[in-house]
């Protein structure tokens, strides 16, 4: 008699490798891909590290984050953006999920920051080409220069009230 033996299935995500940083991923502002191509390099080192070993290179990637979304944030604040808009409701929801998986990698999940770097790499791409997009085209449309951060005509911003994902037509 036969015995049945059963192996388990496992997958690999198809975001294990990480992301190419390709023309795709550009938004028309030029400090903003800059941000972005280091957020995507960062992210696929960690990729590329032992899970046992990740725990540095994630937190200099989390400060990295922080600052990549306070500086997006900065600049929908200054260019009409109500402080609640949901492009920066999804960075805080980001930067929540990924203080939480430092925890839990310090108690002991050495899987967790690998399943959060694959994460990122499936939800960037849309990210960067939606919202971020969308905030480049603004800065644009406002005359905004995101290098010195600054608007070349104030006046043109009236109040703060766009709440939607990072364009005028988002609102």
């Amino acid at each position: 008699m036969m015995e049945a033996t059963q192996t388990k299935a496992t997958s690999v995500s198809p975001y294990a490798a990480g992301l190419n940083w390709t023309s795709e991923l550009h938004t028309g502002d030029e400090r903003m891909d800059h941000t972005h191509e280091e957020f995507v390099t960062m992210l696929n080192a960690l990729l590329l590290t032992p899970q046992t070993e990740q725990l540095n290179l994630y937190r200099e990637f989390l400060n990295h984050t922080v600052e990549h979304f306070a500086q997006e944030d900065r600049w929908m604040l200054a260019t009409g953006f109500s402080e609640d808009n949901c492009h920066a409701g999804q960075h805080a929801t980001i930067l929540e999920t990924m203080r939480a998986v430092e925890t839990h990698y310090v108690q002991g999940d050495h899987e967790i920051i690998s399943r959060l770097a694959e994460a990122l790499a499936e939800w960037f791409p849309q990210h960067a080409a939606s919202m971020d997009a969308g905030l480049a085209q603004h800065l644009k449309s406002v005359n905004f220069d995101s290098v010195t951060e600054t608007l070349a005509d104030p006046s043109v911003i009236k109040n703060v009230t766009m709440s939607g994902c990072g364009s005028v037509s988002c609102s």
